[in-house]
């Protein structure tokens, strides 16, 4: 839009402002089907609770794991639309669990973005190997986080 104002448009024509507005927002992410589940994988309750309040303010339901073994299990029974992994965990790590969602038949094409504080080049390489789909470091903030569910989980369907 160029030196566009948002004020000058408000000052001019108000209504015209606010549906613009609400266009950009709209055309900014995609809305999830009913009943679209995403599954945050962090031993951290803080990660949990930032990653499930913004999910779910986006239209998902979230479900919840603080280890690779339980993220397993919820993945094969409600076969979320993607998986946000941190890779640093007790017991099952993200890798480990990573690699055996790719090998079980339910979860093998479910998306998954792996998440950690740490993002070195080897760990991109480490990731791509074992079959994720993208890396989102730490911190994060919403759009981020959106535009990483847009590239995962709707890559084929936006253009």
């Amino acid at each position: 839009m160029g030196n566009f104002s948002i004020k000058k448009l408000f000052r001019r024509d108000r209504a015209r402002a606010v549906h613009i507005i609400r266009d950009r927002r709209r055309n900014f992410r995609t809305v999830p089907k009913k009943g679209a589940a995403v599954l945050v994988v962090d031993d951290s309750k803080t990660v949990r609770f930032a990653l499930k309040k913004m999910l779910s303010q986006g239209g998902y339901q979230v479900l919840e794991a603080d280890n690779g073994k339980d993220a397993i299990e919820l993945a094969r029974k409600h076969a979320p639309v993607l998986i946000i992994m941190d890779i640093v965990m007790p017991g099952l790590n993200g890798f480990q669990a990573t690699r055996r969602m790719r090998k079980i038949d339910e979860t093998r094409e479910i998306p998954i973005v792996i998440m950690s504080g740490n993002k070195e080049a080897t760990e991109s390489f480490w990731i791509q190997r074992i079959g994720a789909n993208d890396f989102m470091g730490k911190p994060f903030n919403r759009r981020d986080l959106f535009q990483q569910l847009e590239r995962a989980v709707y890559n084929n369907e936006i253009t």
